[in-house]
């Protein structure tokens, strides 16, 4: 893996100051973020994220998904807990990127789930990848995680490069009226681990 450390600084925020890992990926000239806070090379769990970018969430505010919501719920619990990370990954839109996105967003302002969007326009339903994560936590130091996601996928994919998962935590927030059907085909197409009210609602 071509996953290299570039420099860390510190990174203060409502939540906490945390440190900021700079990663770039020599393959393809992506570069990828990690937060940490408190001691995390200690052989514990880490209480963790993996969180994909997600401009029109994380930064603009959007209400068509839960990207921006589950951020700052996922800083805010590694700050309650006095340590954590979290791995900001650059795979926009699911690895199709910001310009495919809004593609996406198009066809889904015609009626089409993100999943059927993501389709027409000739990509797989997720395209992510997961690969960079274990470079990253090896140069930190961690070894087990206390995974915060809804995403059977991420714990499968974590755990196939050799990491322990731990737990999985459900980070189950950001429900809006503008997001209820891209939560039910997350759950419904991509077996999100969402509840009860999700599912029924994918499947009706």
């Amino acid at each position: 893996m071509s996953v290299v450390f570039v420099a860390a600084s510190q990174l203060p925020t409502p939540f906490g100051v945390f440190t900021m890992h700079g990663f770039l990926d020599e393959a393809n000239g992506k570069e990828h973020v990690a937060l940490t806070l408190g001691e995390v090379a200690d052989g514990a769990p880490v209480l963790g994220r993996l969180h994909s970018e997600c401009l029109t969430g994380d930064a603009l505010f959007s209400l068509r998904c839960d990207c921006g919501f589950q951020l700052e719920a996922a800083l805010r619990a590694i700050a309650n807990e006095g340590r954590g990370v979290l791995l900001y990954l650059r795979q926009e839109g699911r690895g199709i990127g910001l310009l495919n996105k809004i593609r996406a967003y198009e066809l889904q302002d015609g009626g089409a789930d993100t999943v059927e969007a993501n389709e027409r326009l000739g990509f797989g339903a997720d395209q992510r990848d997961y690969a960079m994560c274990q470079p990253m936590l090896e140069h930190l130091g961690i070894t087990a995680v206390k995974l915060m996601t809804n995403n059977p996928r991420k714990v499968k994919a974590l755990e196939s490069y050799g990491l322990n998962v731990a737990e999985r935590v459900p980070l189950q927030t950001g429900l809006n009226p503008h997001n209820r059907k891209y939560l039910a085909t997350k759950a419904g197409k991509l077996g999100h681990m969402l509840g009860n009210l999700h599912q029924a609602e994918a499947e009706s």
